[in-house]
């Protein structure tokens, strides 16, 4: 498995938070009224899910878990090989529907939705990020107690 990649697509995770925790506008009303910070907002977090997603991808490949048929299939496989917990299983299944909303417009972006993310649900992502670092932690533990053997 290409760890090094794994890493490099959490740091650039860790960047988009970092991103957000910068441009992030102090209230909702200060939100509504900067289209420039909205679009910025609403860009990075398409980034960040978009992120999220390509670890899983990057993991599941790894690990030859087999082709998934879509991302919720991913992050089922992640949840049934116990790389990711259930609760981070059904955050990535709304982050995703969240991002497909923000890229296809499938509806209006709703301001206090993408306010209320950047503002209360950003510990979501680190969740996910402490949960993909046990994992690779462990893995990298077993594997060199296989090498030693």
């Amino acid at each position: 498995m290409d760890n090094e990649r794994i890493l490099s697509k959490i740091n650039e995770l860790d960047q988009c938070l970092k991103e957000l925790e910068e441009i992030r506008p102090d209230s909702l009303d200060e939100y509504k009224r900067s289209l420039l910070k909205r679009r910025a907002c609403e860009r990075v977090i398409q980034v960040a899910i978009e992120t999220v997603i390509d670890i899983c991808n990057l993991i599941i490949s790894g690990l030859k878990l087999g082709l998934p048929s879509d991302d919720e299939s991913t992050f089922k496989k992640l949840k049934d090989e116990k790389i990711i917990s259930e609760k981070i299983e059904k955050i990535l299944i709304n982050m995703k529907g969240f991002r497909n909303r923000l890229v296809h417009k499938y509806e209006d972006i709703d301001d206090e939705t993408v306010f209320e993310l950047i503002s209360e649900r950003l510990s979501d992502f680190e969740i996910f990020r402490k949960e993909i670092l046990e994992f690779l932690n462990k893995l990298e533990k077993k594997m060199k107690v296989k090498n030693l053997k």
